[in-house]
């Protein structure tokens, strides 16, 4: 099974961060995620990040740090997250594919339903 390289963006809009809910036509429905997406030929990680960013939400970021990567095998494809901490700059938070998002303080990020790929994602920012 051929893995897919993933890039996501855990977004601080100050003392809170940004999840998103997928949506019902999409893979893992209604499970939340950090934005983010496939990284295209050629691409840099932090330019996926940006650009996906940008694609899902309208919003603009500066990214900060590298997590650590997570992979992860679902029934029907294997992913490679690779996770970014990253600061909101600018734009009017509009959802393009997602059902919903929230603003959610660290400490309650797993009172969400995550989708597996992220759960070690949460857990990692948790402990920072």
């Amino acid at each position: 099974m051929k893995t897919i390289l993933v890039t996501c963006a855990i977004i601080h809009f100050d003392e809170k961060v940004l999840a998103v809910q997928r949506s019902k036509s999409m893979k893992l429905p209604l499970k939340w995620e950090f934005a983010g997406g496939k990284i295209e030929k050629g691409e840099s990680e932090i330019d996926c990040v940006k650009r996906e960013v940008f694609e899902e939400l309208n919003i603009h970021i500066k990214v900060n740090n590298r997590l650590t990567p997570v992979t992860h095998t679902y029934p029907d494809f294997k992913i490679k997250l690779i996770p970014f901490t990253a600061d909101y700059i600018s734009g009017d938070l509009k959802l393009k594919e997602h059902a919903d998002a929230v603003l959610v303080e660290k400490q309650h990020l797993l009172d969400l339903d995550w989708a597996a790929a992220d759960v070690p994602v949460v857990e990692e920012l948790m402990a920072l």
